[in-house]
């Protein structure tokens, strides 16, 4: 029982302490708000490229393609692991305006019903938003070809993260050129006639979060965009299959088993005419379909924690240091009770169970002062921009609408646990060298 009143007067009676609880509180606060937001930003991040894949593709890196994929989906489709199957076209192209103005884009053919039951197409769209099956077709005239934009083609993002709209689509018109490939990957076109062009009428617009998706796609019917790339024909190819599993099927145990199915479907077509191309292709999970977006901000990630590692280790010295202070100058107490019978293990228990006072102080501190910073840090960034132009992350450029600030226990429970560790390892080594005091020594009558 004394350990515990000893340890709260200490904590209580000596100023300096008050320096140890606040270094853990600033400490803990700051890991609280960063890890809150970049944890945010990496789930949601992981959350829209999950949206945008489903849950599996099967693919090639090749702008020609591989055939039979419709004997493969049809296989797909019989499986009861899954769910929706969506075949797509990926190619490149020229947009062209009126004006005369050209860009390239990315262009992606799809069967908007079968692509929205398998990603989530849908929910990017804006005139026709969860009703996909108009997707293509431009309300002014539903019979005119239609084609959806990634929405940075069409329209700024102001630095609030908006987007202007019409009222109704308007009528845009757009010309679509491709270069029709073989299935050897030569030129299926030779002279004057060597590209494919198509004009297109804007019919929505897509918003799916991702930046590079956003500027660089366009949309067309999988039919368009299969005939405009050389795709069609006898043999007709496609550039990938999206899968998304039935709910409750384990992603990787879902790829393994369309892996097994892709490789009974490869040997089986082994002799077939431009079955070489069958070779490159993947069977992949939508995280090592985008690992290679998704690594960056992972690795942003572990950077921002071994940032705050480093100002953890900061922290162990400041408590350090008030520790040894501490000790220094309660030698005397640690005398008395050493000569009335405490045992070293005591005084170690007694300084250990200081710092752990120490520890949750500044810990629950740091905590609410952090959890309290993140439900209101969207409105203090709008008011800092309202009144100083400033925002943390300047929405015309990053793809973000507000900044994530989802309270995750077990991440607080794992930063308090760690702040208790720190403080513990800080206190250890004065500790031991209180226990090692001994009570000749600071009793002596000339040290009183």
């Amino acid at each position: 029982m004394y350990k515990i009143i000893l340890a709260f007067r200490y904590l209580l009676r000596r100023r300096i302490t008050y320096l140890a609880v606040l270094a853990v509180a600033l400490c803990v606060f700051a890991v609280v708000v960063v890890m809150t937001v970049m944890t945010g930003l990496l789930r949601d991040f992981k959350a829209i490229n999950h949206s945008w894949v489903g849950d599996c593709v099967v693919s090639t890196d090749t702008l020609v393609g591989f055939p039979y994929y419709r004997e493969f989906v049809k296989i797909l489709e019989e499986r009861d692991f899954v769910g929706s199957v969506s075949p797509v076209i990926r190619s490149y192209g020229i947009l062209t305006e009126p004006s005369g103005w050209n860009t390239s884009v990315e262009v992606m053919g799809i069967d908007p019903v079968k692509h929205s039951r398998t990603t989530g197409f849908a929910k990017t769209l804006y005139y026709h938003k969860d009703w996909p099956a108009d997707a293509f077709k431009p309300d002014y005239d539903a019979n005119l070809p239609g084609c959806v934009l990634g929405i940075d083609k069409v329209s700024a993002r102001d630095q609030r993260g908006k987007y202007s709209h019409y009222s109704s689509i308007p009528r845009y018109s757009f010309t679509i050129t491709c270069f029709p490939l073989t299935a050897g990957g030569a030129l299926a076109k030779a002279g004057l006639g060597l590209v494919n062009t198509r004009r297109f009428y804007y019919s929505d617009d897509s918003h799916s979060g991702l930046a590079k998706v956003d500027g660089a796609f366009i949309y067309l019917p999988f039919a368009d965009a299969q005939a405009l790339c050389g795709m069609n024909g006898p043999s007709p190819r496609a550039s990938a299959i999206h899968i998304k599993f039935k709910a409750g099927v384990n992603l990787q145990t879902g790829r393994n088993r369309v892996a097994k199915l892709w490789e009974d479907f490869l040997t089986g077509r082994g002799g077939g005419k431009q079955a070489n191309l069958l070779s490159k292709v993947r069977v992949e999970t939508w995280k090592d379909y985008r690992r290679e977006v998704i690594a960056a901000v992972e690795k942003e990630q572990i950077m921002m924690m071994a940032a705050f590692g480093m100002i953890g280790i900061i922290t162990v010295f400041i408590v350090f240091v008030v520790f040894y202070m501490v000790v220094s100058h309660k030698s005397k107490d640690i005398g008395i009770l050493k000569s009335i019978g405490i045992s070293n293990r005591d005084v170690i228990e007694l300084f250990l169970g200081f710092a752990f006072l120490v520890a949750v102080c500044g810990s629950a501190i740091g905590t609410a002062g952090g959890v309290l910073f993140l439900e209101k840090i969207n409105r203090i960034e709008s008011w800092l921009y309202d009144h100083y132009g400033f925002q943390l992350w300047n929405r015309a450029i990053y793809a973000i609408d507000e900044i994530p600030n989802k309270i995750q226990f077990d991440i607080i429970a794992v930063i308090i646990v760690s702040a208790i560790a720190v403080c513990l390892v800080g206190a250890l080594i004065p500790a031991w060298q209180a226990a090692r005091l001994k009570p000749v020594e600071t009793l002596q009558v000339n040290q009183l």
